[in-house]
């Protein structure tokens, strides 16, 4: 029996990148004792044979090289004893020039699985563990990428200009699969999800839309599943300990001057979860596989950005290397990073060229970081009345530490997300409340995102379990009783929310004040809150009463940005407020004004 080639990662490659080598993995039973080479006149810069014999790694270099098939020759004492063809691919045009998400617009987080079924023949797939059962909270919904396709048109009305989908690719985990963060193939989205092509047909459809993919991205881990793990190429390709040893999730050991060694080694080495090994990105041909695996999602499903799960969980310095590759390989892409650090400083290092991070000589090269401090007090702070420390002063003083970020236009900016209590739930579905929130969130600095089905009042307690922040979005499924992707399909509740996000939103996408101007804001006093967006030819004011009783505002204090506005048109009622006199404002309310 002739030896076969069970896996080729990257299946392909691109023609013209800017970094010409190329790293192949090559798997198959014993196959590194073969001598490799290739028929024309690529050369191979080396071979890397690990202590595994089922893997052997051959790096080409591609610069120069057009588009074009070949074949990798395995020979033994001389003698060919198979091939195994290779492409390299036409790029699209101005591939590397692509633009990405930023400060102009809205994301929309949702997880596939319970979001919309869209293809019920991929429901249950041979090849994966876990079946369909949606009587069960954490188990398989069928929620699909033809499910995502089907409701674009429902994403762009209410506003957003950007998908985030949570991973896509295959999680071959027994449970708890449905959230996909524990990866079996990082080349293969999930059979039960649909296939490659459905998912450069998303990208393909937001596109037409000009709408924009974001892609999760898992770096810090893979699952117990992935074919890797289960026959590793190297012992240190993920971090081991002679025990199973957690992280202890302390991420300030990275710039802490006075840390030990084994905090730190546990930090970064530890694992997420028993069934989430820790990949080592030290380990260079570790290190590649990522970076190589990024870039050939970008290519190949024609991606906008990425969001990086756990990004301060993977070792710094080889994350940082992993980040500026795809930069250096794309200078427009935007990568946003989890870091829940709840701490300005501490959060502000994780940026790229973070005048903090640089007394360390540390740079991430990281873009974009996810503002968890805002979120925070955005889940908090309309239901206090507030003093010296609490209420409206929890954002006033968030946003005076904003001279810590380099880039605080190209901060994730939001209340909720797929691991936090749903914002409706935290405010007992007060619809005033919800407001409040999602008109700071749309006028504040960075890039807002918004988490899917909040827009319709959808709740859930944390505490009772991640299932109940992640459940279907109803009319996602063709026996759902209430569709709420239609207005006639949703109830009046349902309709009030989505009615007030999709016009807030849309009206955000016109202003570019609120995407690239300067902010003034004002100490917040009795709780109420005011702030100015303005540029050279704009001026928004907005005006949070987070008291439980009306107060008449005092305009004098704010003649600095008033100047010689007369009238502000409120955006969401269309009227039109008086600046020359006194403002009564409503209990628990928010004025979006337009100057003129």
């Amino acid at each position: 029996m002739l030896p076969q080639i069970e896996k080729t990662e990257p299946p392909f490659w691109y023609a013209g990148m800017n970094n010409p080598e190329l790293q192949i993995l090559f798997y198959g039973k014993n196959i590194a004792k073969y001598k490799v080479s290739i028929s024309n006149k690529i050369p191979i810069i080396k071979v890397n044979r690990t202590e595994n014999p089922n893997y052997i790694f051959v790096t080409i270099a591609t610069k120069n090289c057009p588009p074009s098939d070949f074949h990798f020759i395995f020979k033994e004492n001389e003698k060919v004893v198979f091939t195994q063809k290779y492409s390299l691919k036409q790029r699209r045009e101005n591939s590397a020039e692509r633009q990405s998400f930023d400060a102009s617009d809205l994301i929309y987080l949702l997880m596939p699985d319970r979001f919309s079924n869209g293809n019920w023949n991929n429901t249950n797939d041979a090849s994966t563990t876990e079946k369909y059962n949606r009587e069960l909270p954490e188990g398989r919904h069928g929620g699909d990428i033809q499910g995502i396709i089907n409701h674009l048109d429902y994403i762009q009305e209410l506003g957003a200009t950007t998908i985030w989908s949570t991973p896509l690719c295959e999680d071959n985990d027994a449970v708890c699969s449905y959230h996909t963060y524990a990866q079996s193939d990082v080349y293969k989205i999930d059979p039960r999800y649909g296939t490659n092509e459905d998912y450069v047909k998303l990208a393909s459809e937001l596109h037409k839309r000009k709408m924009k993919l974001v892609m999760d991205y898992v770096v810090n881990h893979w699952g117990l599943e992935h074919w890797i793990i289960k026959d590793l190429p190297t012992k240190d390709w993920i971090n081991q300990f002679e025990t199973y040893t957690q992280t202890n999730h302390k991420r300030t050991l990275v710039h802490d001057i006075h840390a030990s060694k084994i905090d730190t080694k546990t930090c970064f080495d530890g694992w997420f979860v028993p069934s989430m090994p820790d990949l080592n990105q030290r380990n260079p041909l570790v290190l590649t596989y990522l970076i190589q695996n990024a870039i050939w999602w970008i290519e190949y499903a024609n991606l906008d950005g990425f969001r990086v799960d756990t990004y301060n969980y993977a070792e710094p310095e080889a994350v940082a290397k992993w980040t500026k590759a795809i930069t250096d390989e794309y200078p427009n892409f935007n990568i946003v990073g989890e870091i829940s650090m709840r701490d300005q400083a501490q959060l502000s290092y994780w940026q790229k060229d973070s005048v903090i991070g640089k007394i360390q000589n540390f740079n991430s090269h990281l873009p974009s970081i996810m503002d968890f401090i805002l979120s925070d007090a955005l889940l908090t702070v309309f239901n206090e009345d507030g003093n010296w420390e609490t209420g409206m002063i929890r954002i006033y003083n968030n946003f005076t530490n904003d001279f810590l970020y380099p880039n605080v236009n190209n901060l994730l900016a939001f209340a909720e997300n797929h691991d936090t209590h749903r914002l409706n739930h935290v405010y007992y579905n007060d619809i005033q409340k919800y407001k409040m929130a999602m008109v700071l969130l749309a006028t504040v600095r960075g890039i807002p995102q918004i988490y899917y089905g909040s827009e319709i009042g959808m709740n859930g307690n944390k505490d009772n379990g991640d299932a109940d922040i992640r459940y279907d979005f109803p009319g996602g499924w063709k026996n759902d009783t209430n569709n709420a992707f239609t207005k006639t399909g949703r109830t009046p509740m349902q309709n009030e929310y989505f009615d007030f996000t999709s016009k807030l939103f849309n009206w955000r996408k016109t202003k570019s004040v609120i995407h690239s101007g300067k902010m003034t804001h004002y100490i917040p006093e009795d709780n109420v809150y005011i702030y100015f967006r303005h540029d050279e030819s704009e001026s928004i004011m907005v005006i949070f009463n987070n008291r439980i009783d009306a107060k008449t505002l005092d305009l004098n204090r704010f003649q600095e940005n008033l100047k010689n506005y007369k009238t502000g048109k409120e955006v969401l009622t269309e009227i039109n407020i008086d600046l020359t006199k006194e403002i009564l404002l409503e209990p628990k309310s928010v004025l979006l004004l337009e100057l003129k």
